[in-house]
């Protein structure tokens, strides 16, 4: 069986808690991630995350936040179908994880997980994991840009 997780890390030359708040706090968020953000971090909030919102078809994203402990960890799970509630089997886990290195850089740590026990179709979950794979390359790049 294959390891869909994803895996990504980004050092930053920015204090922990600015990163924290890029990649928690939704006007910040939209710097460098979706179009819209719509999201509290606090365990259990539920909200969105809208990407290509200018286009015909933007494409909006469920989202459940887990964990929120500034300014070292943040999860959510996300891409799971509308009008239905997060689980491991319908969703995938992000987890940032940030990690002070002195007083001005951050060590971010992305992991996405848990496609291997989603309902799909191996195809299905390649695809996922391909687009995703890039997509944290591309906003993970985008991310620590802002502080160079």
């Amino acid at each position: 069986m294959k390891n869909y997780t994803i895996e990504r890390d980004i050092e930053i030359d920015a204090p922990v808690e600015v990163v924290w708040r890029t990649i928690t706090e939704p006007n910040l968020i939209r710097t460098w991630f979706s179009d819209v953000a719509d999201v509290a971090a606090r365990p259990g909030a539920v909200g969105s995350l809208t990407f290509r919102a200018d286009s015909d078809s933007p494409m909006v994203v469920g989202i459940t936040v887990l964990e929120a402990d500034r300014p070292h960890r943040f999860s959510y799970r996300w891409v799971y179908p509308p009008g239905e509630r997060a689980t491991e089997v319908n969703s995938t886990l992000v987890t940032f994880t940030l990690v002070a290195d002195g007083d001005e850089r951050t060590r971010l740590r992305v992991v996405e997980s848990g496609l291997d026990a989603m309902d799909m179709p191996d195809d299905e979950k390649q695809k996922f994991f391909d687009e995703h794979s890039h997509g944290w390359r591309v906003q993970g790049d985008r991310l620590r840009d802002l502080f160079t």
